[in-house]
């Protein structure tokens, strides 16, 4: 019978947008199965679900929930990862440096939605001819 695939401990944690550092030892000591890894996301436990809500989170976690990138958040010395009380308290106060990675951050959403609108016309008008 064919041995179970398994992942490294921080491949499931970024794939759980987790911080490994923030999971029980017991999760950061194995690799993870397939069928494990499956059970966690389909019914978390309650560490899991704990260090969803509060964190502390991966920068890929806080870049989404401040709604910016991650370049921004290196641009602006975000470094360490935070909880939900610390990006709570950041939206709260909208330092000059959120309030301008999050402008930046909705240009690039708008450029990327005209491109993709502009493609799309392209090749609707390709499509008639």
């Amino acid at each position: 019978m064919a041995q179970e695939q398994t992942m490294k401990p921080e491949t499931a944690a970024k794939k759980l947008g987790i911080l490994l550092a923030a999971a029980p030892e017991s999760f950061r000591a194995e690799p993870v199965t397939r069928t494990a890894f499956d059970e966690l996301r389909t019914q978390p436990p309650t560490w899991l679900e704990e260090i969803r809500r509060d964190g502390p989170h991966p920068r890929p976690v806080v870049a989404q929930k401040l709604g910016v990138s991650i370049s921004g958040l290196v641009r602006a010395g975000v470094e360490e990862p935070l909880t939900t009380a610390e990006i709570k308290a950041l939206l709260q106060e909208m330092p000059e440096w959120l309030v301008r990675e999050r402008a930046t951050q909705a240009e690039v959403h708008a450029e990327n939605a005209r491109v993709k609108q502009e493609r799309a016309d392209k090749a609707a008008a390709r499509a008639q001819d």
